[in-house]
Order: structure tokens, then C-alpha cells, then sequence
């Protein structure tokens, strides 16, 4: 299971939201660039990247830095933030993102969902942010009339690399995730699903680790990574080491 660190960019800096309230901002890094050379030091095999001011304008104001990013790191890069259209893709995907994440159109434009998962099987992601069960998009500032398991059941017959599911009610409040909504998730899904939302502890990344065989293969930590509640590099010792002793666990149930 992968653990993902998050950068969020507002403005060019690196920021957290609370519970996606655009004034709610906490910032961490005036330099995005140096935080994510630092995950990738410190362990990462992939990084996050969200597009704030995209998300709520569908203007591309951050792309000098997410170019700068790129160029800083040789990890994969998952990025989303007001990606809603074809054009908007296929830029990303030349500045050598390797997977991008729809959100609003999703519920906006579902077609063009089915026509960019076609074109980049597996390359596709999309977040499913949710508010008491329910989509919302737009920087999650408008909220939609289908539930989470709605459009999850919706996305089954595409070839995507992934669901984000986010519960915003959890999101930046270190309280831990909504482990049930995760698996409701995870259950019906037909493509693996990454977990977003809450992350306070090491406790909570086994709690979802423990759950790993229902669907679930990343989860992304935010805030916590960057307020010192987890250190990356011994969260991913710990998972490993989770893994390790699972596989030990399985090979004892075989020899009984």
C-alpha cells in the first residue's frame, strides 16, 4: 500500500485546507518546490498534487510550479485541480504528469470522463469528495445530488487508475478517516480506490492498511506529514513491516 504525501498549492505556496474551506488556509511551505524534493528524500513513491485556485476557478494559475515540480523530482506525479477538458489534460500530460484527477466533470461532463479513461487507460484518476455522502464539486464550494456510491457504481465500466475518495467532513482535521465510507467504497468499486481524508496517526494508516484487501491501495496524508503527527519515512517502515509480518501471519494459517 502506498502512502502518498500531499501538496496543496494556493497561490504558488503549500498549503491545507480545513475541510476544503478556501478560508480556512494554513501555510506550510513558501517553496513547493523544496517540500516535494523533501517526500521524495524521505521515501515517497508518488506525490499528490492539487491545484487549489484550478479547482475553484478552472483557471491554470499554478502551472510555472507544477512545471518546477516536475522538473525537481523523479517520482510520479498525480495531480488534480480544475481539469475540465480534453485540452487541459493533454497539457498536463505533456508537462509529464503521470496521472491527473477529474473531479467536477465527473458529474459536469461524464462523457469526457469516458473519453479521456479510453485515450489514457490507467492513466486517469477520479476523486470522489464527498459531504455527509454527498458529491461535491467545484472546489467542493457546490454540492451535487448523487451519492458517493452513486457515481462510484457510474465509473465501474471505465479503466481508471484509481478513486480518490475523500471525506471532506474529515479533511485536514488529523480526527482520523471514515473507515466505513471507505470500505462502501472500496466494495463496490471495480478499480482501486485511494483513500483521502483525516490522516492523524500512525494508527490510522494501519486501521486502513488492515482494510487493504477490500480495495483499498494508497492513501494520502496532508497535513499531518507536515505538523510532525506522522514522519513519512517511519510510516512507511511501519506499513512495511505490517506487510511483512501479514505475509508470515499468511504462510502459519497454511502450515496449520
Amino acid at each position: 500500500m502506498e502512502i502518498i504525501p500531499a501538496i496543496d498549492l494556493l497561490n504558488g505556496k503549500c498549503v491545507r485546507l480545513n475541510q476544503g474551506n478556501y478560508n480556512e488556509v494554513t501555510r506550510f511551505n513558501s517553496d513547493p518546490v523544496k517540500q516535494a524534493q523533501v517526500w521524495e528524500e524521505q521515501g515517497a513513491k508518488r506525490l499528490h498534487l492539487v491545484d487549489l485556485d484550478g479547482a475553484k476557478t478552472g483557471q491554470a494559475v499554478n502551472d510555472q510550479i507544477i512545471r518546477k515540480i516536475k522538473k525537481s523530482i523523479s517520482i510520479p506525479i498525480q495531480l488534480g485541480g480544475g481539469i475540465r477538458n480534453i485540452g487541459r489534460a493533454k497539457e498536463l500530460f505533456e508537462i509529464g504528469i503521470d496521472r491527473i484527477i477529474l473531479g467536477t466533470i465527473a458529474i459536469e461532463n461524464p462523457e469526457l470522463v469516458k473519453v479521456l479513461s479510453n485515450e489514457y487507460p490507467r492513466k486517469i484518476a477520479v476523486g470522489i469528495d464527498a459531504r455527509e455522502g454527498m458529491v461535491a464539486t467545484r472546489g467542493w464550494l457546490e454540492q451535487s445530488k448523487i451519492t458517493s456510491l452513486e457515481l462510484t457504481k457510474q465509473l465501474n465500466d471505465l479503466e481508471l487508475a484509481a478513486i480518490i475518495s475523500t471525506d471532506i467532513s474529515t479533511d485536514g482535521t488529523l480526527k482520523g478517516p471514515n473507515v466505513q465510507a471507505l470500505k462502501e467504497i472500496a466494495q463496490i468499486s471495480t478499480n482501486p480506490v485511494i483513500a483521502s481524508g483525516g490522516i492523524g496517526s500512525i494508527a490510522d494508516l494501519i486501521s486502513l492498511a488492515n482494510i487493504e484487501n477490500e480495495g483499498i491501495e494508497g492513501i494520502i496524508v496532508g497535513r499531518a506529514l507536515y505538523d510532525g503527527s506522522i514522519e513519512l519515512k517511519e510510516a512507511l517502515i511501519t506499513l512495511k513491516n505490517l506487510i511483512i509480518q501479514d505475509s508470515f501471519d499468511d504462510k502459519d494459517k497454511f502450515f496449520v
